[in-house]
């Protein structure tokens, strides 16, 4: 009965007050987390602690904030440093697939400054798997005007620090963002930066349209192709390398490449063993439309049919059909023409982070 008198007074539908309610709930979250992390750090002060254990580990942008195999890790002190930062991969901050909070200072803030004040960052009690980045734009007037890496020796006038809102494990949860934006809003204050920071309840939302989206577009296409007679591994090794396949490190795949580019590969196989079966895999948004990946495909698997007496199947074991292939042909613009209208064609590096 209070519950709705308060609604009455304030003219709120049930729907209204629910989103009002989640939306403080979250506010309440980052809060608290912002205080915790507040908290840790001036009991680690205190203690002596925070400098020697951030200076002893760099901090890590593309491995989320916790790194486990780097826990026991021993790292430089901070004063034997590179001149550059090089994370073990390398990406581009993207607001098509990434949550971006801006960071502006008044005046240029060193790089090291800023480092040193990141470097706890993979200490986050949340077991986060988003990838995150974070870029800086140079204040040296005399330098590019793009982002970069940041570097220890340079001076930056804006910050972008970027986590990764969906991937093939599903969207990002309300306790990575919510830790992210914490950290984030906790970072501006102690640099004297303003923040420009979206919503953590928008920013939910765009990572369920976005993992919809590729839910949708993530199709594997495959050929089987079916041997009249088994294939001795030797004779069928020699036949794929005839073709320019590799095998691959675990010497139970055959991998296809184009310019130093995978466009598909094999499922596994014994080499023990003759070969009664093999099939070829597209990951379709992974490469490039116009790698052609689906025909050269298609050809490579008729080609070895009839090199080795053996025919093309489905999964069920049927003869594939030129109609079968139509239809596949059609599927796969639609799907070419879905991801260059969401803004990730297929093959590029945002689809690659995506499709990962």
């Amino acid at each position: 009965m209070y519950v709705e008198q308060i609604m009455t007074m304030l003219g709120l539908s049930d729907l209204q007050f629910a989103l009002a309610a989640i939306g403080l709930l979250i506010l309440i979250l980052v809060a608290v987390l912002n205080f915790k992390y507040a908290r840790a750090r001036r009991k680690a002060r205190e203690q002596g602690q925070f400098a020697d254990d951030r200076f002893g580990r760099e901090p890590s942008f593309t491995q989320g904030f916790t790194d486990p195999e780097s826990a026991d890790r021993s790292e430089p002190s901070f004063g034997d440093l590179p001149s550059a930062y090089s994370p073990q991969e390398k990406f581009v901050i993207d607001p098509r697939i990434d949550c971006v909070i801006t960071l502006r200072f008044d005046q240029g803030i060193s790089g090291a400054e800023i480092l040193e004040e990141m470097s706890d960052w993979n200490d986050s009690q949340v077991q986060s798997t988003a990838r995150w980045m974070c870029e800086g734009l140079n204040a040296d007037i005399d330098a590019a005007e793009d982002w970069e890496e940041l570097k220890v020796d340079s001076a930056y006038s804006e910050l972008q620090l970027a986590i990764q809102l969906a991937s093939r494990r599903g969207p990002i949860g309300v306790l990575e963002l919510s830790d992210f934006c914490s950290r984030a809003q906790a970072l501006a204050e102690t640099l004297g930066a303003q923040i420009d920071m979206p919503s953590v309840n928008t920013m939910l939302e765009s990572a369920k349209e976005l993992d919809v989206m590729a839910a949708d577009s993530d199709i594997q296409l495959s050929i089987n192709v079916l041997f009249d007679e088994p294939c001795p591994w030797g004779n069928f090794d020699a036949l794929m390398r005839q073709r320019g396949f590799k095998l691959g490190r675990n010497g139970r795949q055959y991998e296809f490449y184009s310019n130093g580019v995978l466009i598909f590969n094999s499922a596994e196989l014994d080499p023990n063993k003759p070969v009664k079966q093999f099939t070829l895999l597209l990951e379709v948004p992974l490469v490039a439309q116009e790698e052609r990946a689906f025909e050269r495909m298609l050809g490579e698997g008729v080609e070895i049919a009839q090199a080795a007496h053996g025919r093309l199947v489905d999964d069920n074991g049927i003869n594939l059909s030129e109609a079968a292939v139509i239809s596949i042909r059609q599927h796969l613009d639609v799907l070419y023409a879905n991801l260059e209208k969401s803004g990730v064609p297929a093959g590029s590096s945002t689809a690659s982070r995506l499709f990962s």
